[in-house]
C-alpha cells in the first residue's frame, strides 16, 4: 500500500500531496537554508518529483539561490516549502521541508549537513551523522 502524505504553507493557500515517504532525512546547517527558514537549520526530505502533486501552485514562488538550484516558497505566507537541483544525479527529485508536512511518518536514517557553517549558537546534541 502505498502512503500518502499531506502538507500545506501556513495560510493553506498552497497544499501538497506526496505518494510516498520522503528519502534522504537531512538537517541542513548551511547559510542559504538557515537564512531561508529563519533557523538554526532547515529539515528536508526528498522524493522524486512525480510523487509530489501541488494544489495552488499558481501562489508558489521561486528564488534561485544559486545557478542550478531553485526555492520555492508561498508567495503570500512566505512559508518556504520546497528546493530542487536542476543538475547532477537527483535532478528529477524534489526536497520538501519537513515542517510543513500536516502527516506523520516514521523517520529513520537522519543526519546533518553542511554543519561546518552551522549557526555558532546551536549545539548539535543527537547522535546522527553529520557531513561538513
Amino acid at each position: 500500500m502505498t502512503d500518502i502524505l499531506r502538507g500545506s504553507c501556513l495560510c493553506d493557500r498552497v497544499q501538497y500531496q506526496l505518494t510516498m515517504r520522503p528519502k534522504a532525512l537531512s538537517h541542513c546547517h548551511c547559510t542559504q537554508c538557515r537564512k531561508g527558514h529563519g533557523s538554526a537549520f532547515a529539515s528536508y526530505g526528498s522524493v522524486p518529483r512525480s510523487h509530489l502533486s501541488v494544489r495552488g501552485a499558481e501562489h508558489l514562488a521561486s528564488f534561485r539561490s544559486s545557478a542550478t538550484v531553485a526555492r520555492q516558497f508561498c508567495s503570500h505566507c512566505g512559508s518556504s516549502l520546497f528546493w530542487s537541483n536542476s543538475a547532477g544525479e537527483y535532478a528529477d527529485w524534489v526536497s520538501i521541508a519537513l515542517g510543513t508536512l500536516d502527516s506523520d511518518f516514521p523517520a529513520s536514517k537522519q543526519k546533518h549537513l553542511h554543519v561546518a557553517s552551522k549557526a555558532a549558537w546551536y549545539e548539535i546534541h543527537d547522535a546522527w551523522p553529520q557531513r561538513p
